[in-house]
């Protein structure tokens, strides 16, 4: 049995004073949830508020990005090894704001994953297509050549380190979500794909829907078959937005 996980991507949000009320809130309201795992991804310079704010929590901590690279001159990039000093469990990897906006291409994220779990870290890889690209009925060659650039580097056995979160890049951000059956469609081609590899691995994948989920419908979202929790952006950053999403899933 796969445990739904909520990740909050608060992507370039937050001051020490919003983040503090922030997860005061998100503590508190989780007292009642002990069978959904959640997560929050600050941005870097938060981390170590953060870390301090969620010691003694069920809450875990992650990263928006990291460098592929080693330490060294690297001027703005930041290390796996410096965001295991600070608690990270978890990076988020490939995301389509990196993808689009920084030109990470699907062999750079498949390097930064195989850097991430190698420093004892969990990626959670995304993957989408963009609105002309579904609108084109490419969105499983897409997702597929996506994926394989990471099974092609790893091997499957390292996805079962792993979680996967497909986000439909037209339903970030714009209020537009995919419908639970479009995003289970999608969510079963990712598992089937990973299944012609290694079907046990497949089983236990746990793979997230990102796009515009809210409280209203996570609870349809997270109960179809394929869909094991959410990459929540906007909503992750109110805590009471953020918890309905929880209690949802709980």
């Amino acid at each position: 049995m796969r445990r739904i996980l909520v990740a909050g991507n608060w992507k370039m949000n937050g001051s020490k004073t919003s983040i503090g009320h922030l997860l005061g809130g998100i503590v508190s309201g989780l007292a009642q949830v002990s069978d959904v795992d959640v997560l929050v991804c600050p941005p870097f310079p938060y981390l170590a508020q953060v870390q301090g704010l969620l010691v003694g929590t069920n809450v875990a901590l992650g990263a928006q990005n990291a460098s592929e690279h080693p330490p060294g001159a690297f001027t703005g990039e930041v290390a796996v090894e410096m965001l295991t000093d600070f608690g990270c469990e978890y990076v988020i990897v490939g995301h389509s704001e990196r993808r689009a906006l920084y030109g990470e291409t699907d062999a750079q994220v498949a390097h930064k994953f195989e850097t991430v779990q190698s420093a004892g870290l969990t990626p959670i890889l995304c993957l989408g297509e963009t609105l002309e690209e579904r609108e084109s009925g490419v969105t499983e060659t897409v997702v597929a050549r996506q994926l394989d650039a990471v099974l092609e580097r790893v091997g499957v056995k390292a996805i079962a380190d792993a979680v996967v979160a497909y986000e439909p890049v037209w339903a970030i951000g714009t209020g537009r979500t995919a419908s639970p059956d479009q995003a289970q469609a999608v969510h079963a081609f990712i598992r089937a794909r990973v299944a012609g590899h290694d079907t046990q691995v497949a089983q236990a994948l746990r793979i997230l829907y990102g796009g515009s989920v809210k409280g209203g419908n996570a609870q349809e979202l997270f109960g179809k078959q394929d869909i094991d929790g959410g990459l929540i952006g906007g909503a992750s950053l109110q805590a009471d937005d953020f918890l309905a999403i929880c209690h949802a899933a709980h």
